[in-house]
């Protein structure tokens, strides 16, 4: 089996991925005499949320996930968040790669509404390895990656909310049933609306309750002109 260690040494959001991707800096190590000519590397994202403190608006966007805070000794379980794979190129001793990670704005995943929840600080991840290494001096050897290997990181929430914004800035993203979009445009269609923003105001809007009346002379002070009315409702002259 051969000897293999991994660290991760940074993360950025990719200004030029077609979806939301984060980029994290994998740094691999061989031992000094061995020579990798290529590794065949899957990874597996988790989310380790005991390993950070919540700050009160944290702990109340993290309820749906969680519970109550008072439940949190038993529910705040680790969460998947990826699991992705890329081929190491040859190398001796030690080298660093890309690990490209496509992300989800959709809050109906759980990895999402956690890293939405955050306000600032970090969010812990555990990378753990696994995959095949091709090794050898004179020829080639096939060795499994062990199945312990892994490697912590802490997010930064900033660079998360940095490749959100560079995909939906300034705007949150909804999934709905078909069904509901075809309801929804129909509606949209029916008003003549420009947007879907613009749909959803009039539908929240038309759902809002309406104000009661307000009886004339009800808010008149006691004994100002709107009390001087006659029982037929006729006002007399102060």
């Amino acid at each position: 089996m051969t000897d293999l260690s991994f660290a991760c040494t940074g993360v950025r959001a990719d200004p030029y991925a077609a979806g939301p991707t984060l980029v994290f800096r994998l740094r691999v190590t061989a031992s000094p005499d061995t020579r990798v000519h290529a590794l065949a590397l899957r990874c597996q994202l988790r989310i380790e949320p005991a390993r950070r403190s919540y700050g009160p608006a944290e702990a109340e966007g993290l309820t749906d996930l969680f519970g109550e805070r008072s439940r949190w000794g038993t529910s705040l379980q680790p969460l998947q968040f990826a699991q992705v794979a890329v081929m190491v190129p040859g190398f001796t001793g030690e080298t660093e790669v890309d690990l490209p990670v496509p992300c989800t704005y959709d809050m109906d995943i759980a990895a999402t509404r956690y890293f939405g929840a955050l306000r600032e600080g970090e969010a812990p991840l555990l990378l753990l390895f696994s995959g095949t290494a091709f090794t050898g001096a004179g020829g080639f050897q096939v060795a499994p990656v062990p199945w312990d290997r892994e490697a912590p990181f802490r997010l930064p929430v900033a660079v998360w909310r940095e490749m959100v914004e560079q995909h939906f800035p300034g705007c949150g993203w909804l999934r709905l049933s078909r069904d509901t979009m075809d309801a929804l445009l129909a509606y949209r269609s029916r008003h003549a609306l420009a947007s879907w923003e613009s749909t959803v105001r009039a539908l929240l809007d038309d759902a809002a309750p309406s104000r009661a009346p307000q009886v004339p002379g009800a808010a008149a002070r006691p004994g100002g002109p709107a009390a001087l009315l006659t029982r037929s409702g006729e006002r007399l002259t102060p």
